[in-house]
């Protein structure tokens, strides 16, 4: 299991006790090693998929060993063990962690923490496993899973008419089809030969891509994969996209593996949510985050 920042801090430090420079490459494979991580581990992703949690656990340990003066910057990407550190690691403490540092004036300044907010540092805070960023990411993605039930559910409870202009939107806001007369067109009606939709791949329409979309709550099944197909044939269609508001069965998603022509790609009730938010299908934006952090290069002296 990957050990929580605060987890990290003390092997984090012992592993500098020798004074030598360390990067933070070097520091995360120590840890990996000393936590025994598998490789699954050891690639597994924050939220955002743009940094490694244990990179990013190691790099927060070391940020909060650093402004409480146990370790210090050597020169651009590397850190090591300041006299403090060694002092603290000769009383052999157990656990290193944010109660612990809250000993040290400098820590205290960095959290910002005033005297009465001090004597009343609750030990939820104290013990919080994830680090300043993971928070900010995990509270990220509960909110845009909250409004991608939100959507799906409201998707659900529009007409198949809506429903089906709907996906035609949101594959226009994806980059297909062009905004011009004529590029996307909806299809959807009774005997419809299985297509509701079609829209051109590129501003020439030298390609079209055709539609089904199912309002469904039952799981979509293989048999209906097949119906799809033969109607794309039916078509001379190369490319169809199946979407529904469930979900596929296995064998449904193994049929769809298998087929060269029609190519045919299936999204699901979750995925078609997550591209909607992503696209602003039915969303509005509330409110901006932006995240800085220091550029180390800027600081270098030619």
């Amino acid at each position: 299991m990957i050990p929580d920042y605060q987890t990290i801090m003390l092997p984090l430090l012992e592993h500098v006790k020798d004074r030598k420079e360390r990067s933070l490459p070097e520091a995360i494979e120590h840890i990996s090693k000393l936590f025994k991580l598998t490789e699954e581990e050891k690639r597994e992703m924050l939220p955002s998929g743009m940094q490694t949690i244990i990179e990013n656990r190691v790099g927060w340990s070391r940020t909060y060993l650093k402004k409480a003066g146990l370790v210090e910057s050597t020169r651009r990407g590397y850190f090591q063990i300041t006299e403090r550190g060694q002092q603290i690691l000769k009383q052999n403490p157990s656990r290193i962690d944010n109660k612990f540092l809250m000993q040290f004036p400098e820590f205290v300044e960095f959290h910002k923490v005033k005297k009465e907010e001090k004597q009343n540092y609750s030990q939820k805070t104290i013990t919080e496993s994830l680090d300043p960023m993971e928070t900010l990411e995990n509270a990220f993605q509960r909110i845009k899973e909250s409004l991608a039930d939100d959507l799906l559910k409201e998707v659900k409870n529009a007409t198949p008419a809506f429903f089906e202009k709907t996906v035609l939107k949101l594959l226009r806001k994806m980059g297909y089809g062009d905004l011009v007369d004529g590029s996307m067109e909806h299809t959807g009606k009774s005997g419809d030969e299985g297509v509701d939709g079609k829209i051109k791949e590129d501003k020439l329409g030298l390609d079209v891509i055709y539609v089904q979309a199912k309002k469904w709550e039952n799981t979509v099944s293989r048999p209906e994969i097949q119906k799809f197909v033969g109607a794309l044939k039916g078509q001379n269609a190369n490319k169809g996209i199946f979407i529904t508001t469930s979900d596929f069965s296995g064998e449904a998603l193994e049929y769809a593996k298998k087929i060269d022509s029609p190519k045919i790609v299936l999204i699901d009730g979750e995925t078609l949510a997550q591209y909607m938010i992503d696209h602003d299908i039915g969303v509005s934006k509330v409110k901006n985050f932006e995240i800085k952090r220091k550029d180390t290069d800027f600081f270098v002296e030619d």
